[in-house]
């Protein structure tokens, strides 16, 4: 299994930006470039939404994005690094959530269900203050 390890979240106001990083590893992972990843998130008192994901460079680095995000949010990745990125400009207060980084190694898209992703990370917290 992936071990997926989010970080950059914190405390930010309304209008400005931030970048999640999402790092992996894991005795049975792959290559990295083979791996599809995805972000997704969760209010409090929600239930966990998709952001965004981009697939693997078989894909040519597909990317898909959630309507609420697209023009604000980038995901990207670096392969070489190892590391899943999602830029995220322009904060709404309603953006604040838990995010979750996310790997597939059984699809090479951009998908966007829970149940096609095999691992998870813990989550790190963004919020934005109005």
């Amino acid at each position: 299994q992936v071990h997926l390890v989010e970080s950059g979240g914190g405390l930010v106001q309304a209008g400005e930006s931030l970048t999640l990083s999402c790092t992996a590893s894991g005795r049975t992972f792959g290559s990295f470039g083979s791996t599809a990843f995805g972000w997704f998130r969760q209010g409090s008192g929600k239930g966990r939404e998709f952001v965004a994901a981009i697939g693997t460079s078989w894909s040519g680095g597909q990317t898909n994005y959630a309507d609420f995000v697209k023009g604000r949010f980038t995901v990207s990745r670096d392969n070489a690094k190892e590391i899943v990125y999602l830029q995220m400009n322009n904060l709404k207060p309603e953006d604040t959530a838990v995010y979750y980084c996310a790997a597939s190694q059984q699809f090479e898209g951009a998908v966007k269900m829970e149940y096609q992703y095999d691992s998870w990370g813990q989550g790190t917290q963004v919020t934005v203050s109005s």
